[in-house]
């Protein structure tokens, strides 16, 4: 078998040290502006004028969050998907180091299988309300043009393909961002050949996403809520 050269890209994401920046998603800043202190002030007077006292709506930082933090990520896809879109791939996957993993948790699994190489990471991040992370969702996907709606997973579901050439290897990976609740999971797959330079199909990397993603948001939606 010839040794085929690794494309810079391609053989920085097989370097530790790089896999960290693969989930370099970044978090949204935390709840709602509370309302205006006139607003509030005019509310107290007229509770008063009255003679009675109306209860206090909870702020989104002391309501109950749905999910209180971020399952375990590495157990979040099924073995059977694993084997199947990452071939010669460690079913246990490698958890990346994380500043808090209430709140973000991230595995990664990649092999090199002949001339094949396929790369898939998943990632939990817990926001503080439904409303951050719908806001976060929302900024997120509508800077990812060309994809479309996943129908039927989570809250809602964005996929998108791109296709990159460097040094004349293609290199084809897949997003698929999801909101759940106050929950956002974002599935990364890719996929290169060596031995012809082309990239797996848009088709096969899309449906792998999706498929990876599926398994990680009902991970999510059946372990412990807060």
């Amino acid at each position: 078998m010839r040794d085929f050269p690794l494309p810079l890209a391609l053989t920085a994401r097989l370097s530790p040290v790089v896999v960290l920046a693969c989930a370099g998603w970044a978090l949204t800043s935390g709840p709602l502006a509370a309302s205006p202190a006139t607003e509030h002030k005019a509310a107290q007077q007229s509770s008063h004028s009255t003679g009675t006292q109306s209860p206090s709506a909870p702020s989104s930082s002391t309501a109950p969050k749905s999910y209180a933090s971020a399952p375990a990520p590495c157990t979040s896809i099924a073995a059977k998907t694993i084997t199947s879109l990452v071939p010669g791939a460690k079913t246990a996957g490698k958890e990346l180091p994380s500043t808090d993993t209430k709140v973000r948790r991230t595995c990664s699994w990649n092999a090199l299988k002949g001339y094949d190489y396929r790369w898939l990471d998943v990632s939990f991040e817990i926001m503080d309300s439904d409303a951050a992370a719908q806001k976060s969702y929302q900024d997120r996907t509508s800077e990812k043009s060309g994809g479309g709606v996943v129908p039927g997973l989570g809250d809602s579901a964005y996929s998108v393909v791109n296709l990159t050439t460097e040094d004349k290897q293609q290199t084809r990976e897949g997003v698929v961002m999801a909101q759940v609740s106050n929950a956002l999971v974002v599935v990364t797959y890719n996929g290169s050949d060596f031995e012809t330079k082309k990239a797996p199909s848009t088709q096969e990397i899309n449906t792998g996403a999706i498929k990876a993603a599926r398994d990680a948001v009902a991970a999510l939606e059946d372990g412990q809520k807060g």
